[in-house]
């Protein structure tokens, strides 16, 4: 295939998928990622695809705004959303613990619903949580459980404040798992709540390996506040995933 070919093939592709991921278009045309990344240049420079993170969009979607959802929901109505993709993420999650982490847990459905996918050798594992209620459950399960201090917020069942962001400053954490309201490459994870963005953060900038779990309903979504660049966490999903993110390389993409 000549190049002027294999760049009309591109361009066709990208209209028909909105976007697509440079590995998808080196295998399939057979050549190297550098080509294909030169090609990506040329096509933009002519205004005929935007360059995204790891691949291409087409030139209507990359102008249409990622959607901005301002509202938290309550954990009573989180728990009952994609319950499904719930216990696939945290499945997985539960299977990355060994007995001598240290764990962060963030305050959230996802990673409550991780302590029921503990194996008896996970659950000797050390954890650290700012949820009242995921530590009464990791508690049932005979794992020795802290609760940072701090002031607890009513609708998410998360301890944020100040209190809360001291206790974290102490510690450093093997392993870390925290759930997202919002997930884009440029904007990163997003969550609605300034408070508990902040024990995000911190609980992060503390934590050696990092993993955010969120379905692919969370992706293409922004919400106010960023507590995580893109790049500085796994992104660890399930679902109907855009294949340009599941391409990226620190995108787990898990199934049931």
């Amino acid at each position: 295939m000549l190049a002027e070919e294999r760049r009309q093939r591109m361009v066709e592709m990208v209209a028909e998928n909105d976007t697509v991921s440079v590995t998808e278009f080196a295998n399939l045309f057979d050549t190297s990622e550098s080509t294909i990344r030169s090609d990506l240049d040329r096509l933009e420079g002519a205004g005929l695809l935007v360059k995204v993170h790891g691949g291409a969009a087409s030139v209507d979607s990359a102008l249409t705004p990622a959607p901005f959802v301002a509202v938290e929901p309550t954990m009573a109505e989180k728990r009952s959303l994609h319950s499904s993709e719930k216990h696939v993420l945290a499945a997985w999650a539960a299977a990355q613990i060994q007995p001598d982490d240290f764990v962060y847990l963030d305050s959230g459905s996802t990673t409550q619903t991780i302590v029921e996918h503990l194996s008896e050798s996970a659950c000797l594992a050390t954890f650290v949580t700012n949820s009242v209620s995921l530590a009464l459950s990791l508690a049932n399960r005979g794992a020795r459980t802290m609760v940072i201090g701090g002031d607890v917020k009513a609708g998410t069942e998360a301890i944020v404040g100040p209190g809360a962001l001291d206790a974290l400053s102490r510690y450093n954490f093997s392993k870390g798992f925290w759930g997202a309201n919002g997930v884009t490459v440029e904007q990163g994870f997003t969550t609605p709540d300034t408070s508990e963005a902040m024990v995000k953060l911190e609980s992060m900038r503390h934590t050696r390996e990092r993993f955010v779990l969120a379905d692919a309903s969370k992706i293409g979504v922004v919400t106010p506040v960023t507590f995580s660049r893109f790049e500085d966490a796994t992104l660890v999903t399930c679902g109907a995933v855009d294949p340009a993110i599941s391409a990226l390389s620190n995108v787990v993409e898990v199934s049931a």
